[in-house]
């Protein structure tokens, strides 16, 4: 079996405006096949499927194909690698309990991989000027089984908008914009419900762009509630992925335009 791309660059990147979609991949390393045993759609439910269609709304994006199992990009490296129950929410994923050495030497690789590819491509887009990524993840709300109820709306919005550590005094104007975009009437689907921070503030995707362009770069990491699947049985949601897909991409002349107003 041929071992999938580490990370795929999609437009020419000449934009402000850039986009990533790191746990949307589900496809591991063969070597790693061979020892996992934990069960595919059990494994898919703690992956971001079809956030990768939602990013598509930006021409300039990444398509990363590896699953977060074989190593979790939006974490800090010394934290990447699932390698014990402990890592990963307590499931079972590796054979014997634990990932061996060299197949966990092996995750770090494509970890360091991926952050120099993205690193040497945002190098050349931050000499432009100010930018934003847009982080775009999904999460559950129907932990407590298939057959129970979701988790309640007012803790969980259609959208968490996370900006832990982006610079508020300088693109304050941008967040408030690209919130009031998300939330409009006019959007065909009807206003998104769009919330910052309410549990999930961005994680390593932001401090990575953040400490490496300070006053230059803007991560947005976005967690779409998994209303556009269904988390159990893995099962799109035409319709509603669609609506999630409008409400971004209206918000991309906005970004733009506040962009414009910072150079």
């Amino acid at each position: 079996m041929a071992t999938p791309e580490i990370v795929e660059f999609i437009g020419d990147w000449t934009g402000p405006v850039v986009a990533t979609s790191v746990h949307a991949g589900h496809d591991v390393r063969p070597d790693l096949v061979e020892l996992m045993v934990l069960d595919d759609a059990e494994r898919l439910r703690e992956e971001d499927p079809y956030t990768d269609r939602i990013a598509a709304v930006v021409p300039d994006r990444v398509l990363t194909h590896r699953s977060r199992f074989e190593c979790d990009l939006n974490r800090p490296r010394r934290e990447a690698i699932y390698r014990t129950p402990d890592d990963c929410w307590g499931l079972q994923v590796w054979r014997d309990g634990e990932l061996p050495d060299e197949q966990f030497q092996g995750s770090l690789a494509t970890y360091d991989a991926f952050f120099d590819a993205l690193g040497a491509r945002l190098d050349r887009v931050a000499e432009r000027g100010p930018f934003v990524l847009l982080d775009v993840h999904s999460y559950n709300h129907r932990r407590d089984g298939e057959d129970q109820p979701a988790a309640p709306a007012h803790e969980n919005p259609e959208v968490n908008v996370g900006t832990g550590s982006v610079d508020h005094d300088l693109f304050q104007p941008l967040l408030e914009r690209f919130m009031r975009d998300l939330r409009s009437k006019d959007l065909g689907c009807g206003p998104m419900d769009a919330r910052e921070n309410v549990a999930f503030e961005g994680r390593n995707i932001a401090w990575f762009v953040h400490d490496r362009y300070p006053r230059v770069g803007c991560v947005l990491a976005l967690e779409f509630k998994k209303t556009f699947m269904d988390e159990w049985t893995g099962e799109l949601n035409q319709p509603a992925l669609e609506c999630a897909s409008v409400a971004l991409e209206a918000a991309l002349p906005g970004l733009r335009e506040e962009l414009d107003r910072l150079r």
